[in-house]
């Protein structure tokens, strides 16, 4: 049986060595998941990780579970906190919910991001005011080494597609944040900025603070999403639009209310955290306590806060990140006229990852390229295959370094790659795509030789020995079995035709017989199924006919 099966992946290798090719540059490098990820979301001037952030933070498992149910409810969430003595920096974490992530059903991790110590503020026992650029070298660090969360048993929060939120000065931080991966060669999968105001930086003038970084979407970012206002006066500050987003602005009658029903010196600021809550808690009414008052999205909000297409909050916001599942490459205007921005326009288009080539990215100062990535990751062929057969895939990697690479595919129960119940279909020994391009697959087969029926998501894991990384299908896949009776339709289709439609599994052998007595039958059309129909045009007989249809080896 082991001969057997190493014969069946070389003959795999091969055809998938032939139709793989490289897209090389800026000019060329060639829908999303609904899980695994690390979400991380942090606060900006003045802010922590409770309020807003908390109630956000604990509605996205509920999200998720209203969205697939069934497909797991097990998060694991954490805080990590960055502190200084105004010399030196450090980090702690404390799992505040949820399991280890070696044990949970979803894989996914949320991460609190709390700098309120070194974010400024009025509170005296938190003196520090430290650019962002300082704060986010820390942050990196967390997320890229094995062992700053013991939790993790050895794994790195980078491992998993990372998605970064970030609200005013936070804005500045998370895109720093991607900067510094991206020198390390680690994709970023998607950058949410929400109102982002760095301090003396893209034109602003704030005086008696540091200088942030400023807000730039780097070319190790897959998506973007900006969501800004302009309405602020005096302590309230304005946001600011960022290029290679998709850039959504929130204008004075959609910030009514909100926190502007609380004594909170900047009303509209805030709002724009408030307005993507209401696309993740999208109950009416629903409110949260933040700073000791009560901040409502009631049903006027509702109405007036989200655009036709939003659908009150239902498409827009937190529908794009992996978990929303959102179409990220879609060209619709979601406030309405062809002049205002697109979804698409936050896809990287640096390279043809499927959104065009507009180059709407900042260049990334430097690239050591040591981590490898998988960028994405479909199904192109049926999701349901009969056993034996093969699903088809497409998948876009990257990696700079001059390590050997490993890709492994597995066919997964839940979606934890941590855990022992996957099923490993495929290893391949990609050639580095150096980070000046990305490499891809077109048509990738997975064998499902021995794998038993059932339904399964699929992650694929790449590693240079040192540094690995995963990445789900969105879609699931059912393997079924080839034993599975095909069922018939019939259907008069002109005056003297019928329409005989065979439904059955992707590659099984189908004989059509008929018989005028149902004790003789006689073989009329064969056929091996390529989808999970056949239609068979017959003409009408002169007395009574019955069909059938059997299998065949």
């Amino acid at each position: 049986m082991k001969q057997k099966w190493k014969t069946a992946i070389g003959s795999i290798l091969t055809k998938i060595l032939i139709l793989m090719a490289c897209a090389v540059g800026p000019v060329l490098t060639q829908c999303t998941t609904k899980a695994v990820g690390v979400t991380i979301i942090t606060h900006g001037y003045d802010g922590d990780t409770t309020g807003w952030i908390t109630a956000m933070v604990d509605q996205i498992p509920i999200y998720f579970q209203s969205r697939y149910p069934g497909l797991g409810t097990n998060f694991t969430i954490y805080t990590v906190k960055l502190t200084t003595d105004g010399s030196n920096y450090y980090y702690q974490w404390q799992r505040d919910s949820g399991s280890s992530p070696t044990n949970t059903d979803t894989g996914e991790i949320i991460v609190k991001l709390d700098w309120s110590q070194m974010a400024g503020g009025l509170d005296p026992y938190e003196p520090y005011d430290i650019s962002t650029y300082k704060v986010a070298a820390v942050a990196s660090y967390v997320f890229l080494q094995t062992n700053t969360i013991t939790d993790l048993n050895g794994h790195a929060l980078a491992e998993y597609p990372i998605h970064l939120i970030g609200h005013s000065r936070g804005g500045s931080l998370i895109s720093q944040i991607s900067l510094i991966l991206g020198t390390n060669g680690v994709w970023v999968d998607h950058l949410t900025t929400l109102d982002p105001h760095p301090f003396n930086n893209d034109g602003n003038d704030d005086i008696g603070f540091p200088t942030d970084a400023p807000v730039r979407t780097y070319q190790n970012v897959t998506f973007a999403d900006n969501y800004w206002q302009d309405q602020g006066w005096l302590l309230d500050p304005d946001g600011e639009q960022v290029a290679g987003a998709y850039v959504r602005q929130l204008d004075a009658e959609e910030l009514t209310e909100g926190y502007n029903d609380t004594v909170s010196t900047s009303p509209d600021h805030s709002n724009v955290h408030l307005w993507y809550y209401g696309t993740i808690n999208l109950n009416t009414p629903v409110s949260y306590n933040d700073d000791g008052e009560t901040v409502p999205i009631d049903a006027t909000m509702r109405q007036n806060w989200w655009t036709p297409y939003e659908d009150y909050g239902y498409n827009g916001g937190f529908l794009y990140s992996l978990i929303g599942g959102g179409n990220r490459t879609n060209t619709d205007y979601p406030e309405g006229l062809p002049s205002d921005p697109q979804v698409v326009d936050g896809y990287n288009q640096n390279w043809n990852l499927g959104a065009g080539t507009s180059e709407n990215r900042t260049t990334l100062p430097s690239n050591n390229g040591t981590w490898p990535n998988i960028i994405k990751f479909d199904i192109t062929g049926t999701n349901i295959v009969a056993e034996n057969n093969s699903i088809i895939t497409t998948l876009y990697y990257q990696y700079g370094g001059s390590s050997n690479l490993t890709m492994q595919v597995f066919l997964d129960e839940d979606f934890n790659p941590y855990n022992s119940n996957s099923i490993p279909v495929l290893t391949v020994q990609p050639p580095a795509s150096g980070t000046g391009s990305v490499c891809y697959y077109s048509s990738l087969a997975l064998s499902t030789t021995n794998v038993p029926a059932g339904t399964y998501a699929i992650y694929a894991k790449i590693s240079d020995g040192e540094h690995t990384r995963y990445l789900y299908t969105p879609e699931l896949v059912q393997i079924t079995s080839m034993i599975q009776p095909p069922v018939l339709g019939i259907q008069k289709s002109g005056n003297n035709l019928a329409t005989i439609t065979i439904n059955g599994v992707s590659g099984q052998k189908i004989i059509l017989q008929s018989s005028a007595n149902l004790k003789t039958w006689t073989p009329i059309a064969t056929n091996t199924l390529t989808t999970s129909s056949w239609n068979y045009t017959n003409s009408l007989p002169t007395s009574q006919q019955f069909y059938r249809a059997a299998l065949s080896q």
